[in-house]
């Protein structure tokens, strides 16, 4: 395959003959890397046409190349570049190109510097990963993704894959979300009252955008998640951080001036803790006082092996205050970015109107994909699956942190795929961790979980939704022994 002739153009304030831009031109695309050894170049009629020139300079240029060893001939197949293409001289290039431009002035908002934890691309390769939130390939239901993949490339869903949906989504999957995955939850909706989106995250981006300004206030949870503390802070709210116990938020907390709450009450992040419903009336019973809205991540509450869920706080909700929150990628895989809203049609109508105007819709593909993955009944045979494997991996995990001496500060009543843990008082878990990574032993600090100025250092998170059950063990030795070790 020929190199695109697309990508081959002459400056028009270069120096020189034609035939000597030519090789100039060629000789910076072989130094910048562009053109690799062994790729094939345009033949020269071709490259002839694309540059309105004469053919028999384009060929003067090659051949002079060629006897350079900048380029190889192979006969009848064209013009390649050599494997042992000398070094040429330096020629102005991109990378050269001073920016003169004044960027603490231009930007006008900036979005760098959250506090998300950092998780390593590499860290299938630790042999200890307790990391939260990875797939497992061995849990995986490789084949029938596949099956789907392959069938909603086919023909009869030609018009689900290419549409441009505006602000709309794949009707199919939103009828398998109002007929299957919402009444589990204990909640009823509409079509109108849903919205897909690009994740859990981009799903709390919309709503923060939509309902909140400089004046308003947020109150979140102490720990949370802590993209959802970026996103507040971008959006310029006043936020009002509440300190969570066994039970999760507690309503009595909540400040006056609070126009929007965040919570996870099914499953606290990152401390697991579940709010019991008298809590959960009592939420929207505050919330109601205070004129407030609630916008309620109900993430991983698939993972609830030992016994089943309580119903979401959304199934609750009698005055259409409450805001939900669900995801496909944390039962899924994360690299499927794919969530969804529910709230009143009032609501929705805004969020579907800004979504287009950022990313108009998630891709049609994914969502029949997941749409005949979730309807053809492979997510739940998945979900089960993960289910009967993380109740092992969690029993394996109880049983070794309680042989090697550590503290578990929160798990989850229902299940999950973490344990909220706490190190001795004075401890960093980010030093902790930098030293486990020499003995491939992958944890979560907790530190970035939290808000405000002075946050405790000794919390960390320990993950089993991708380590198998049986390197556990030896896996949590060593991170006790490296804890006794820097105590």
């Amino acid at each position: 395959m020929s190199l695109p002739v697309e990508t081959f153009f002459l400056q028009p304030d270069s120096q020189g003959t034609l035939q000597a831009q030519i090789q100039q031109m060629i000789a910076e695309g072989i130094l910048s890397g562009r053109f690799r050894s062994g790729e094939k170049l345009p033949s020269t009629r071709k490259l002839a046409q694309h540059l309105q020139i004469s053919r028999i300079t384009v060929t003067l240029a090659y051949t002079e190349l060629l006897s350079n060893d900048y380029l190889t001939s192979k006969g009848r197949s064209g013009y390649y570049v050599s494997e042992t293409a000398p070094t040429p001289p330096k020629f102005r290039t991109i990378e050269d190109t001073q920016d003169t431009v004044d960027w603490t002035r231009a930007i006008g908002q900036r979005f760098t510097g959250g506090d998300t934890p950092h998780k390593p691309q590499n860290w299938a390769r630790f042999k200890y990963p307790f990391i939260y939130g990875q797939a497992d390939p061995t849990l995986f239901d490789h084949t029938n993704w596949r099956h789907c993949a392959v069938q909603a490339l086919g023909q009869r869903d030609f018009t689900s894959m290419t549409t441009d949906y505006m602000d709309q989504d794949d009707p199919q999957l939103i009828e398998f979300i109002v007929r299957h995955t919402l009444p589990r939850r204990g909640i009823s909706a509409k079509p109108e009252q849903i919205l897909i989106t690009l994740g859990a995250q981009n799903a709390l981006w919309l709503t923060a955008q939509i309902l909140l300004t400089q004046r308003r206030t947020a109150a979140l949870e102490d720990p949370c998640y802590p993209a959802l503390r970026d996103i507040l802070t971008q959006s310029r709210c006043h936020m009002a951080p509440i300190a969570v116990d066994k039970d999760g938020l507690p309503p009595e907390l909540i400040p006056e001036e609070t126009d929007v709450v965040f919570t996870t009450p099914s499953h606290q992040c990152p401390t697991t803790a579940t709010m019991p419903v008298e809590r959960r009336r009592d939420l929207l019973a505050r919330a109601r006082a205070l004129n407030a809205l609630i916008v309620e991540d109900d993430y991983e509450f698939e993972m609830s092996f030992l016994r089943p869920p309580s119903p979401a706080l959304k199934s609750l909700d009698r005055d259409g205050r409450v805001i939900y929150v669900g995801s496909f990628s944390k039962s899924l895989f994360p690299g499927l970015r794919l969530g969804y809203l529910v709230g009143s049609e009032h609501f929705i109508r805004e969020a579907r109107a800004l979504r287009a105007s950022v990313l108009r819709h998630p891709p049609g593909h994914i969502q029949r994909t997941a749409s005949y993955f979730l309807s053809l009944g492979h997510y739940d045979a998945l979900i089960r699956k993960m289910s009967t494997a993380l109740h092992k991996r969690r029993t394996a995990m109880e049983n070794a942190i309680s042989a090697n001496g550590l503290t578990i500060a929160g798990q989850g009543a229902f299940g999950g795929s973490s344990l909220w843990m706490r190190a001795p008082e004075g401890t960093d878990t980010q030093v902790l961790s930098d030293e486990l990574l020499a003995r491939d032993v992958l944890i979560e600090p907790g530190m970035s979980f939290f808000n405000g100025e002075s946050r405790p250092t000794e919390y960390y998170r320990l993950a089993y939704s991708s380590i198998p059950v049986e390197r556990i063990p030896e896996g949590v030795r060593l991170l006790a022994e490296t804890l006794r070790n820097s105590t």
